[in-house]
C-alpha cells in the first residue's frame, strides 16, 4: 500500500508563521513558543513529508522549491480548517479581540480585513482604536489591547513581527508653497511617529520651518492640505492624485516600518487567529529571510 502522511495543522501553522514573519524567532514570538520548538515542528513536518521545507543555509531562512510549492496549499488547509472550527463553533473561536491600529493604517488597509474576518468568525467580537503608536504600546502594557498594528523605525529595536515598510513622501496642494518661509507644516501632535520624521529631517537639512497646522486626526491633516495651508507628510500609497508629491528641494524621507505586536499570552486563540489573517493580507511577498 502507498504511505499515507496525516498532515497535523499545527505544524502547518508554524511553518505558515515562520514564512510569514521571516524568521523561526519571530514565529516563536507569535505563536506563544520558544525558537527551538518552532524549530523542531518544522523539522517534523519534514519529516512528515519527507522533503526539505526551508533552506536554513546562509544568515537566514529560505523557502526550498518543495516548501515555495507547499505554501499555498498549507495556506488552503489553515484556512479551512479555521472556517471548520468557527462555523462549528469549537475551540477557542469564541470572545473579543482588542485590535489596535494608527488612524490612516486603519483607513487604509483595515476595513476590509476586519469585515471578512467578521463574517468569517461571527461568535469573535472585535473592538478596534485607532491612536498614536506610542499610546497603543502603552495600552497593549496595560493590558487594554491583545494586539496592534504600529509604526516603528526600520533601524530600532526589535519590536514586533515586520509587516511591510513603508515609503513616506512629502505632499502639498501646489509646489508653490516652498516659497513660504518658515515652511509651513500640516502635522499632528507629539508622539506622532511622522511628526518625529519631518522635524528631525528638516532640522538635518536646515530649512526653517513652523507648525501652521496641528491635528491629530488624518482627515483634518487632508482638508489642511487640500486648502494649501502647508506641506505635510503621507504614506506614498495615501497620497491622492488632487495633491503633489513634492521632491527636492524637501529632503528625502527614510521608510516607516510597520510591524505587529501581540500582548503576552494573546498569541492562541482569537487574538491569534486574527494576527495570523492580518499578516496574510499584509504581507509583502512569500520569501523567507
Amino acid at each position: 500500500m502507498p504511505r499515507i502522511a496525516n498532515l497535523d495543522i499545527t505544524l502547518l501553522r508554524a511553518f505558515i508563521t515562520v514564512v510569514e514573519t521571516g524568521s523561526f524567532t519571530k514565529a516563536a514570538a507569535l505563536l506563544g513558543r520558544t525558537q527551538p520548538a518552532v524549530s523542531l515542528q518544522i523539522r517534523r513536518l519534514e519529516g512528515l513529508l519527507r522533503a526539505p521545507l526551508i533552506d536554513r543555509a546562509g544568515n537566514g531562512a529560505g523557502l526550498t522549491v518543495e516548501g515555495a510549492g507547499l505554501l499555498p496549499q498549507a495556506r488552503r488547509l489553515l484556512r479551512l480548517n479555521d472556517e471548520i472550527v468557527a462555523s462549528l463553533g469549537e475551540g477557542d473561536l469564541e470572545g473579543e479581540v482588542r485590535f489596535g491600529a494608527p488612524e490612516d493604517i486603519a483607513t487604509l488597509h483595515l476595513p476590509s480585513i476586519l469585515g471578512a474576518f467578521a463574517r468569517s468568525h461571527p461568535r469573535i467580537t472585535l473592538a478596534v482604536t485607532a491612536d498614536y503608536t506610542a499610546n497603543l504600546l502603552d495600552q497593549l502594557s496595560r493590558g487594554q489591547l491583545d494586539l496592534a498594528l504600529i509604526k516603528r523605525e526600520p533601524v530600532g529595536p526589535e519590536l514586533g513581527v515586520r509587516v511591510w515598510r513603508e515609503p513616506l513622501v512629502w505632499v502639498a496642494l501646489d509646489v508653490a508653497v516652498l516659497e513660504a518661509s518658515p515652511l509651513p507644516l500640516i502635522i499632528a501632535p507629539a508622539p506622532d511617529i511622522y511628526r518625529k520624521r519631518a522635524l528631525a529631517a528638516l532640522q538635518e537639512a536646515d530649512i526653517p520651518f513652523r507648525a501652521a497646522f496641528t491635528s491629530p486626526s488624518l482627515a483634518g491633516q487632508m482638508a489642511a492640505l487640500r486648502a494649501g495651508l502647508g506641506v505635510g507628510i503621507l504614506p506614498g500609497a495615501m497620497a491622492p492624485r488632487d495633491l503633489v508629491v513634492i521632491g527636492d528641494p524637501l529632503p528625502v524621507l527614510a521608510d516607516s516600518e510597520i510591524a505587529l505586536v501581540t500582548a503576552r499570552g494573546a498569541a492562541e486563540g482569537p487574538a491569534g487567529l486574527l494576527a495570523h489573517e492580518v499578516l496574510r493580507a499584509l504581507e509583502r511577498g512569500p520569501a523567507v529571510s
